[in-house]
């Protein structure tokens, strides 16, 4: 498969590049800052730069074509304003969404954010309420789209301890930790899950191996 990664140098997404290298699939990473394109091609994975911020849809449609899927793992990162989380956590999204239908892309996976459905309790930092609101509302935009077939993940609180491999993934969980490893893991595996399509599915670490929880999941479709 080719598939293009929106955030191509984000922490999961790099992760996720040197997966589907490894395994022998064509991968390209979106980046927006030059000096990022070693790390990329470090990981397998091809560097494109375009700035989600400012590109048009044509911009962008024109690094998925002949593409087998798009991924979404661009956010404005820890210490960007709120103005910066509705730029790239939900404009982005959408920008990357409409590339993908004009593109012809169907397969569109999203990684999103545990708690960004639902009322967002009092006393939340500021910032992080409008990055739950931004990523509330890129889900609510993707997942009213005839012309994707889109997953929606929404992955607990993440660590960079090592992979266990082990996940628990539901349409709801409780809270907990996952590994950004496991998170890769994981979005590789929903890529070759079709029953997946139209879900917006919770992951936290769990018991269940990686393999096993995505058929799991997809048996419930």
């Amino acid at each position: 498969m080719r598939i293009v990664i929106a955030g191509g140098h984000g922490q999961i997404a790099l992760r996720m590049e040197r997966l589907l290298s490894a395994r022998g699939d064509e991968v390209a990473g979106i980046i927006h800052r030059p000096e990022q394109a070693g790390d990329l091609l470090a990981a397998g994975a091809e560097p494109v730069v375009c700035d989600l911020e400012s590109a048009s849809v044509e911009d962008v449609a024109k690094y998925l074509e002949g593409a087998d899927a798009a991924v979404f793992a661009a956010g404005a990162g820890p210490g960007s304003g709120a103005a910066r989380k509705e730029t790239v956590d939900h404009a982005a999204a959408v920008l990357f969404a409409d590339a993908s239908e004009a593109a012809g892309v169907r397969r569109f996976l999203v990684v999103s954010s545990m708690g960004a459905e639902g009322e967002i309790p009092e006393g939340t930092d500021p910032v992080f309420a409008t990055y739950l609101r931004a990523k509330g509302a890129a889900d609510a935009d993707v997942r009213a789209r005839d012309g994707l077939d889109w997953t929606v993940l929404r992955p607990g609180m993440l660590t960079n301890d090592p992979g266990t491999g082990q996940v628990e993934l539901a349409e709801h969980t409780e809270r907990g930790p996952i590994t950004r490893d496991d998170v890769a893991a994981v979005l590789v595996a929903l890529l070759d899950e079709p029953r997946t399509v139209g879900r917006t599915l919770h992951l936290i670490n769990g018991s269940e191996p990686v393999a096993e929880a995505v058929r799991a999941v997809a048996g419930q479709a």
